[in-house]
């Protein structure tokens, strides 16, 4: 059996147990932890999966990070795709493609955020680059608050990814602040789309620069000449989802803390 992964944190392990896509062993609570709120939720949805809980002290919990909430969940990798599937899940809801694609992003709170962000406007998958780049660790759960347990996640060689997703009949878009992009308003945005974001420090790669079909940028106006890839990327995905007239805005709902 492969080596579990330890999700930490109160929303973290809601949403794992909400998305039901990995099994979960053994969740880990501290002791004396007051059940109200997320947490009594939590320990109601793993009783009725049938997850073993299990009391032990927080600085045991501390050994798997000192973030965790007084909770751990022990669970089984994470379930990633393929680019087929997140095709089929825009055919599912009828929906032009919308995918996400990462190019060599490494920092684990950069992607949590834009993990975030993705399943907040509906994004139907994204694809992360096989060697040189971050992957959904437990790290990335966290700063995703669960929201990568909702996404389709595909991991693929970025080059063959888009021209697949071009083969498909969708269009890729590279962000980028250069002098062959365009401000993001003045672009198509409405049809099938793959947008790519580059790496933190050296951002798109030239093959996958030349394999996108048209480049575009966040139009600034302060001293600093460029965002964090995370902020650009989410600031581009809620300008997408808005110029599609907010597809399957979900109602305000009040939450358990």
């Amino acid at each position: 059996m492969d080596k579990p992964q330890a999700i930490y944190g109160r929303h973290p392990v809601a949403e794992l147990l909400r998305a039901r896509r990995r099994g979960v062993r053994r969740l880990l609570l501290a002791e004396g932890a007051e059940r109200q709120g997320v947490l009594d939720e939590i320990l109601r949805q793993a009783a009725e999966l049938g997850v073993p809980l299990e009391h032990v002290s927080r600085s045991q919990l501390g050994t798997y990070s000192p973030q965790h909430q007084g909770l751990v969940a022990l669970v089984d990798p994470y379930p990633y795709v393929h680019l087929s599937d997140i095709l089929e899940r825009a055919a599912e809801r009828g929906e032009p493609p919308l995918v996400l694609l990462l190019d060599e992003l490494q920092d684990p709170q950069n992607l949590g955020t834009l993990l975030r962000t993705a399943e907040a406007v509906g994004v139907h998958g994204v694809v992360l680059t096989q060697h040189r780049g971050a992957g959904v660790t437990e790290a990335v759960v966290a700063s995703s608050a669960g929201a990568s347990e909702h996404l389709l996640i595909a991991q693929s060689n970025l080059v063959q990814a888009l021209g697949a997703l071009r083969h498909a009949g969708g269009w890729i878009l590279g962000l980028e602040r250069s002098a062959e992009a365009q401000p993001l308003d003045r672009l198509e945005l409405e049809g099938p789309l793959g947008v790519v974001v580059g790496s933190e420090g050296h951002g798109l790669r030239r093959l996958v620069r030349e394999n996108c079909d048209f480049l575009g940028y966040l139009p600034m106006r302060g001293q600093v000449d460029s965002l964090n890839a995370a902020v650009a990327g989410s600031i581009a995905l809620y300008t997408i989802w808005s110029r599609r007239g907010y597809p399957g805005e979900s109602p305000v709902q009040e939450r358990p803390h």
